[in-house]
């Protein structure tokens, strides 16, 4: 039996008393913070639930993931593999289980979407799980109801819309990934034959340009493996979609390892400043119309029968410069040796041209395949947002079931969804939290989570996973299989019933190896969609190639998404990887935009539609060197109202200002006030200092020892080098494969029970990450131009000659038998001695009891191998030394030496580009020691004479000379 947290049950009424922003700084140990009062106020309520707050493993049998023993051993993990859903799509996972309990997710290497690595918010799915702001009960209305009458109230409406054929009925959902999920739905469709289903996702809501191009029933999976020549306009392939881990193993493959082979090219288009943009390696900002004129005007230099010859081309000289040397690189190219991607930002015929100039240039079939689309949402415009709310506010709808969906918060203004459900007579909202939406509907209900409930997934390629639950769910919610099957009328079912109906009616001989292999692997064989060919016979018209003075560019953020984890306290508090800010969104400006409206970052503006729909929001200004000019920036996924206690009036809606058609021309007025930012890196410049040196490839192939040219070496010791015979753990991290995705810290996070602290202790400097990820936009080459933005992940460097241990005074920092700068917390007394000496400024300080407070995890999310510290101690990146012993442990057991990749720390288990890499230097033939004696590897401020475990590999880009 797993014991779960008493999670408190607030009243209605006190609902919004009950969500203040969380701030680690006000906790308990000040008599009358607010955590304390919260604290005391709901105990009363979440006493009820102490005598039933147990949620042991699903009833039904789970299996472990390959080798993993059938038993549990105490004390002893076991992985699952699962997968985790967003936006239709799956991504395949393994899960870690500590006597029941979920506490880690690592990638699964056998699952296409992933190959090992992880999202952020695939490593913040186990807080989620734990989030104590989940929906525990049905609501009816404001009142809190039960399962039983809720279960009434469904068969009454079932009764009537079995009378009438579903006349009335209508269902709203996400994009659906689960196959199931869909043969549900056609299913729930012939059963009521007058119903309606429709679709609505914030992020990915529909595929127009797609459509446009190959026809509704191909989907485009990109594999840039082939590509010698990758072209993105305005899209980011390796921070947001559903194929953004592979595509970034995919897009980095030349350029890690000892010999970088940097055969692959990158040109970004973008107006905004993305991942993909600064690892790129010649990038161009334009706003989102000229980045159309140069598409076209391309598109007419290659000949496509689409573009007109009076297209117009770009304004700026230096995209008319892009725009020859595209053409030339191009048409150059071998066939079906390049990659040309779209951005959602550019009109729909845009994105078609874009898709179509794959096949002109003979990419279809290698770097773009054309697969078979999967049932992930209805077709046609009666079944868009805009249909539903138009047949609410006519009194067409009698009754809605919204699964999974949040339209009162995050739908285009001009639709305005929460006036139009209130001319519905009856609703149900299935969701993980009592949201916007569902304080609107007539019954909201719980849902299981990922990591709760029985389903299955399509990958962004179309292979299926099989979701199994690793524990009972929390709250007693139900899946969307088991709501959907209760409206239908079918019999009562467990959603693994029905999910291994659906996959027995498939598979009906050898079902039983079929299934367990699906389980244990995390791949359902050979079901990857079949490519098939695209029909591209609709015209396409070039669009209206309007120039509005300042125009507003809605991006999902790279912390909430569409908004939906907002309530996501490790994710609000990872910095952005461009901004480096934390637990807030902002207007992104570039400079000459600022300098004409006399702005700087943190000055607050007033944001106004031109054409006066929507609401006026006011939202703190960030001005990035990089963005486009005449392009505000707006991130998605902030100013809710009823996201939970750590997500709720975090930032500004932008969603007010979001109409379902554009271009949206704003307007900027500014208010006199201004905000701060919680930043945790302000300086990010080298100050001409080689902490991150660079080459381009033609000056690496001249002087490939270029990176200990610039960063001078260590002296001679006076002292002997100790021996290690046996172990000595050592790391190098790849610059030239680091794409500054912050996988690395937030699965360090979870890993190693790294609280939370909240804005405020931000603010001051007390961030507890154990290993960050530094950006640094002044980086040249050895000629002295400019590169790309270097960012240079920094853990603990393991000093073999280590500042810290000089000056501690308690002994509590010491190597270990295996040279590990090791931390020994009961010995600490705070002096904060080894910070000071410190000067990779990598340890962190316990100011306040940032553990087990607030909404930073409960007990059961702790990961149990590692001991959670207490206020006052120092702390640091230890090399996951947990798994260093547990896999000692192992081999002892089998009478072997450690073996190379026995241990794998949990940054570079989540590094979707495989950028770092950790191993025994003692060992010549490991893969941290063949690292090491690339001609790239270099130490940070190896002047001072550290000797740190931890290196580097230098960048390297390959810019286009034409383009200097």
């Amino acid at each position: 039996m797993t014991h779960r947290p008493v999670i408190p049950i607030v009243p209605a009424s006190e609902a919004s008393d009950a969500s203040e922003a969380f701030d680690a700084s006000d906790t308990a140990d000040t008599p009358d913070s607010l955590a304390r009062r919260n604290f005391l106020r709901v105990m009363a309520a979440s006493a009820a639930l102490a005598g039933g707050a147990c949620s042991g493993p699903p009833k039904e049998a789970i299996v472990p993931y390959v080798h993993m023993p059938e038993g549990m051993v105490p004390g002893r993990p076991i992985f699952y593999a699962t997968a985790l859903t967003r936006h239709g799509y799956g991504t395949g996972v393994l899960v870690e289980s500590n006597m029941g309990r979920p506490t880690k997710i690592e990638g699964n290497p056998r699952h296409p979407a992933s190959l090992g690595g992880t999202h952020p918010f695939d490593q913040a799915a186990v807080l989620q799980l734990w989030d104590p702001d989940r929906s525990q009960a049905p609501y009816r209305g404001a009142a809190m109801s039960t399962w039983q009458a809720f279960d009434a109230a469904l068969a009454v409406q079932r009764t009537q819309w079995r009378d009438r054929d579903g006349e009335g009925l209508r269902l709203l959902t996400g994009n659906i990934g689960s196959p199931t999920l869909a043969a549900q739905i056609a299913h729930w469709l012939e059963r009521y034959p007058k119903a309606v289903w429709h679709a609505h996702d914030p992020v990915h809501d529909g595929t127009p340009g797609i459509d446009l191009a190959f026809g509704d029933a191909v989907d485009p999976v990109l594999d840039p493996s082939p590509a010698t020549l990758v072209v993105t306009f305005d899209a980011d392939l390796l921070g947001q979609g559903p194929g953004a881990v592979r595509q970034a193993h995919d897009l980095m493959a030349d350029r890690r390892g000892t010999a970088p082979a940097l055969a692959r090219r990158i040109y970004a288009i973008e107006s905004s400043p993305t991942l993909t943009g600064e690892i790129a390696d010649n990038r161009l900002a334009l706003p989102p119309h000229d980045i159309e004129r140069l598409a076209w005007s391309l598109a007419r230099k290659l000949g496509m029968p689409e573009a007109a010859a009076d297209t117009p081309a770009p304004d700026d000289a230096t995209a008319r410069r892009w725009l020859d040397v595209l053409a030339r690189r191009l048409a150059d190219a071998p066939a079906g040796q390049s990659l040309l991607v779209p951005g959602d930002s550019l009109a729909p015929s845009t994105q078609a041209l874009i898709w179509r100039l794959n096949a002109r240039l003979g990419n279809l079939g290698r770097a773009v395949r054309t697969v078979a689309r999967s049932p992930r949402r209805p077709r046609g415009d009666g079944h868009s947002m805009a249909a539903l709310t138009q047949a609410m506010r006519a009194g067409q709808v009698s009754a809605l079931l919204v699964i999974d969906a949040n339209p009162a918060y995050d739908a285009p203004c001009d639709l305005d969804f929460g006036g139009a459900l209130g001319h519905v007579p009856w609703s149900a909202h299935l969701g993980l939290y009592r949201d916007e939406t569902a304080r609107l509907t007539t019954w909201h209900i719980p849902m299981a989570h990922d990591l709760e409930r029985w389903s299955d997934a399509h990958a962004w390629d179309g292979t299926v996973s099989i979701v199994q639950p690793l524990i009972a769910p929390l709250n007693a919610g139900r899946s969307a299989h088991e709501l959907l099957s209760a409206a239908t009328g079918d019999p009562p079912a467990s959603g693994h019933a029905i999910v291994r109906a659906h996959w027995q009616a498939h598979q009906p001989s050898g079902f039983d190896d079929v299934w367990q292999l699906a389980l244990r692997t995390g791949v359902v064989p050979d079901s990857a969609s079949a490519d098939v060919s695209p029909e591209m016979q609709r015209p396409i018209t070039p669009p209206l190639f309007a120039i509005p003075p300042l125009v507003a560019r809605f991006t999902p953020d790279p912390a909430t998404d569409g908004g939906e984890l907002a309530n996501n306290a490790w994710l609000q508090e990872l910095p952005r990887a461009l901004t480096r800010h934390t637990w807030d969104n902002a207007a992104l400006l570039g400079p000459l935009t600022a300098r004409m409206h006399h702005l700087a970052t943190g000055d607050i503006v007033r944001i106004r539609r031109v054409d006066g729909r929507g609401q006026p929001v006011e939202a703190p200004v960030w001005v990035m060197p990089r963005h486009a000019e005449g392009v505000v920036t707006l991130p998605l996924g902030y100013g809710r109202r009823h996201a939970g206690r750590v997500g709720n009036g975090v930032g500004f809606d932008a969603y007010v200002l979001r109409t379902s058609d554009g271009p949206h021309a704003i307007a900027l007025d500014a208010t006199g006030a201004t905000h701060a930012f919680a930043v945790v890196q302000t300086q990010t410049s080298m100050a001409g200092r080689g902490l991150a040196p660079a080459a381009t490839a033609a000056e690496y192939r001249r002087h490939p020892h270029f990176a200990q040219r610039h960063a001078p070496q260590a002296a001679e010791s006076l002292y002997p080098r100790w021996p290690y015979p046996h172990e000595r753990w050592g790391m190098t991290i790849d610059l030239n494969a680091c794409i500054g995705c912050n996988a690395c810290t937030i699965a360090c996070q979870a890993e190693n029970n790294i609280p939370v602290v909240g804005k405020t202790e931000v603010g001051r400097g007390r961030v507890m990450h154990w290993i960050r990820v530094d950006r640094y936009d002044d980086a040249r080459d050895t000629a002295g131009q400019p590169v790309r933005t270097v960012f240079q992940p920094v853990p603990c460097m393991h000093c073999e000659d280590a500042p810290c241990e000089l000056v501690c005074p308690v002994g509590a920092t010491v190597h270990d038998s295996a040279g590990l700068n090791v931390q020994v917390y009961n010995r600490c007394v705070g002096t904060r001695f080894c910070s000071n000496n410190c000067p990779y400024k990598v340890r962190r300080f316990n100011f306040l009891q940032y553990s087990n407070q607030g909404d930073d995890r409960p007990p059961p999310a702790y990961n149990p191998e590692v001991t959670v510290r207490r206020r006052g101690v120092m702390e640091k990146c230890t090399y996951c030394l947990q798994r260093v012993t547990r896999a000692r442990i192992e081999a002892e057991k089998l009478g072997r030496p450690l073996r190379d990749g026995d241990v794998v720390t949990a940054c570079q288990a989540s590094c979707p580009t495989q950028a770092i890499a950790f191993g025994n230097l003692a060992d010549p033939d490991s893969q941290v020691s063949q690292r090491k004696r690339s001609p790239r590897n270099f130490d940070l401020l190896a002047e001072l004479n550290t000797r740190p475990r931890t290196s580097y590999a230098a960048l390297v880009t390959n810019p286009d000379e034409d383009l200097a």
